[in-house]
């Protein structure tokens, strides 16, 4: 099944404010319309001469427990339940405007953004969305977490996530899989939660990090389950690993009709996956330009 489609932006401007989780700070991110073929755009309004950074995987930046875009003076932290919520549905050109350097942690979800998303619309652009059909199977590894891109037989895009940990901690394995569409996000995905185990909240908290992040802002897991809280569903946590890939996955700038399978991988097994998935896009643009300029010396 062919599932080209054309290039999108939003039919309106929406906003989101909220709290960052590592700063603290009140931030407010607007999402307004931007040109085809512009791409995501995330623009530092509370900075001289505004600097902007465009969502790729080259200006990806490796960070602890998210991930960051940084070019220049233009700095982004923890874009990547945002990014999640643009790329499930469909939301390719966008100027993301922010008054801070981090994105709202809202609930630890991609929920409040693809809310403001869905109600702000679609406007179908004159362009047609860069699309790569994986023909055959692509891996990533670190340790003993991995990544596998495969081809999909009906050319959906179909993510699947494993989690595991080591024994000495309360989350206990579980997977979750889904083939993508934007209701399919919408109802199984966007709000699924950001994790931490009791011990690592204490961690983070003595660091002087994220202080202001109750119990009932983030998912605590402490031996007997969540802490003041409780799961949105059995497998949350593998769910929101899936929200992370789809995020990060989103960097590659491109749709993938492809099956993602990732056992125990993170954000910075992402990001490599990520920009293998941009190069080969870069590499199969460069083999239809010369195909075409060929083709025109035999016209």
């Amino acid at each position: 099944m062919q599932r080209f489609r054309n290039e999108h932006t939003i039919a309106s401007s929406c906003e989101i404010h909220g709290r960052g989780y590592w700063s603290g700070e009140e931030v407010t991110v607007a999402v307004h319309p931007a040109p085809v073929s512009s791409g995501i755009r995330f623009i530092r309004t509370d900075l001289p001469g505004r600097p902007s950074c465009l969502a790729n995987a080259s200006t990806r930046q490796d960070a602890s427990l998210r991930t960051n875009l940084v070019e220049g003076e233009a700095k982004f932290q923890m874009v990547e339940h945002l990014m999640a919520a643009l790329s499930a549905l469909e939301i390719d050109n966008c100027n993301v405007e922010i008054n801070g350097e981090e994105l709202p942690g809202l609930d630890g979800s991609s929920l409040g953004f693809a809310h403001a998303l869905a109600r702000a619309g679609l406007i179908i652009q004159a362009a047609p969305r860069r699309r790569l059909v994986l023909d055959q199977r692509y891996r990533v590894s670190s340790g003993d977490g991995w990544i596998e891109a495969t081809p999909s037989k009906r050319q959906e895009t179909y993510f699947e996530y494993h989690l595991s940990f080591d024994d000495d901690t309360p989350i206990e394995p579980q997977a979750f899989s889904i083939e993508l569409t934007p209701n399919g996000f919408l109802r199984e995905v966007a709000s699924a939660r950001t994790f931490v185990t009791a011990d690592q909240a204490d961690q983070i908290r003595a660091a002087g990090l994220a202080s202001h992040v109750t119990n009932q802002d983030i998912v605590v897991i402490g031996s007997s389950g969540p802490v003041d809280n409780e799961f949105r569903f059995r497998n949350e946590c593998a769910r929101h690993k899936t929200l992370d890939l789809i995020g990060d996955l989103a960097l590659s700038g491109i749709d993938v009709a492809g099956r993602f399978t990732s056992f125990r991988g993170g954000h910075k097994l992402n990001g490599k996956m990520a920009s293998l998935l941009a190069d080969l896009s870069a590499k199969q643009s460069a083999r239809s330009l010369d195909a075409a300029q060929d083709i025109r010396k035999v016209a």
